[in-house]
């Protein structure tokens, strides 16, 4: 039996160009190390890589023989939510650390009946939508991480 593809190059949005296969990812998905994956086309590989990191919608893995696969984000279940005071509401998101794609008009969040009620309360518009998500990055450029990671201070030496 032939050894399946491995990918252990990741190619980020704007660094890579080419045919690629497209294989599409839900949110949870996206942040991955060690897995099996399938592209839409049928090609099944490997991602093997040192550390988990989080991909995003338009990066590329590079397979061991060359074969490029972009990384799409996965229609999912969200919420799409509208209100009176955007700004004030994605505080209230960020302030319970979860994950948030911010629009011009309106904010989207997963699915999350306690979060949803909590902006119902605020005054949003909370209405269940499936679509693609594309959450900000975390600060400092930093992407999500299994637990918070500590920042040297110069209190630190």
């Amino acid at each position: 039996m032939k050894p399946l593809p491995i990918a252990q190059t990741v190619r980020r949005t704007g660094t890579w160009s080419g045919q690629a296969e497209i294989c599409a990812l839900d949110y949870a998905a996206r942040f991955l190390r060690r897995k099996r994956l399938q592209t839409a086309a049928g090609t099944v590989f490997i991602i093997d890589l040192a550390q988990t990191i989080s991909l995003d919608h338009g990066d590329a893995l590079e397979l061991n023989d060359g074969t490029l696969v972009e990384i799409a984000a996965a229609d999912e279940a969200l919420y799409k939510v509208v209100g009176p005071d955007l700004v004030r509401l994605a505080w209230h998101i960020g302030n319970r650390h979860t994950p948030c794609q911010i629009c011009a008009d309106h904010l989207l969040i997963q699915a999350d009946p306690v979060i949803g009620h909590m902006l119902e309360h605020l005054g949003a518009n909370v209405t269940a939508i499936t679509a693609p998500f594309t959450p900000e990055g975390g600060a400092y450029g930093h992407g999500r991480t299994h637990s918070h990671e500590h920042v040297a201070t110069a209190h630190d030496h």
